[in-house]
């Protein structure tokens, strides 16, 4: 395991947040909170990289924490694994205003989830700890935050009283979950793939 203490992370605050939360009231009087923190290029094999973020529990209002939210830059894929905690993955396929298709992973440590091409992404702690997951993908794999900085974050919100659609969007389906892996798999040679 990696020393993340002696290690200088970047720092997701919410001012960088701000255009993504729920409750916007509540973020117009709140202070500029340390929101999540991301460990970049811990290790490098094959054109890949690994990453490490840790989302400590809190709540953005009524919201629970979550990642900015991103899509991919070409096809990439990506993998995640929970190191420790909870997390819940929302996965969302979009053109324009509409959302194609979005579903939910629920995750516990040691178990993984895969980003499928074409789908933009945000992580949830909807839990009461600390949130460490780390991330495989390839090294020439951006993550593009515009989108979901337009339509004030995903199309769904998870707070206090369960998921919230977000009317920005002018489609939206219904919500449905499907399940994590229940380890990594070995062979990541998919992640190189731009389909």
């Amino acid at each position: 395991m990696y020393d993340l203490e002696n290690l200088k992370p970047d720092i997701r605050d919410l001012k960088q947040m701000e255009k993504v939360v729920y409750d916007t009231e509540w973020a117009k009087t709140a202070p500029n909170l340390e929101l999540y923190y991301m460990y970049r290029g811990l290790e490098r094999k094959d054109n890949l990289r690994y990453d490490i973020t840790v989302i400590p529990a809190q709540m953005l209002g009524e919201e629970f924490v979550k990642t900015k939210g991103h899509e991919h830059c070409g096809d990439f894929q990506e993998l995640y694994t929970v190191l420790e905690g909870e997390a819940i993955f929302l996965m969302q396929k979009q053109r324009g205003r509409d959302i194609e298709d979005v579903f939910a992973i629920k995750t516990k440590q040691g178990e993984s989830v895969i980003v499928p091409p074409g789908y933009g992404h945000v992580t949830i702690n909807p839990g009461r700890n600390e949130l460490k997951l780390s991330n495989w993908v390839n090294n020439d794999c951006h993550g593009n935050y515009e989108l979901f900085e337009k339509m004030q974050g995903a199309c769904y919100y998870y707070t206090k009283s369960g998921w919230i659609k977000n009317n920005n969007y002018a489609k939206v389906p219904e919500l449905r979950f499907e399940e994590p892996l229940k380890s990594a798999p070995t062979d990541l040679g998919f992640l190189n793939q731009d389909e």
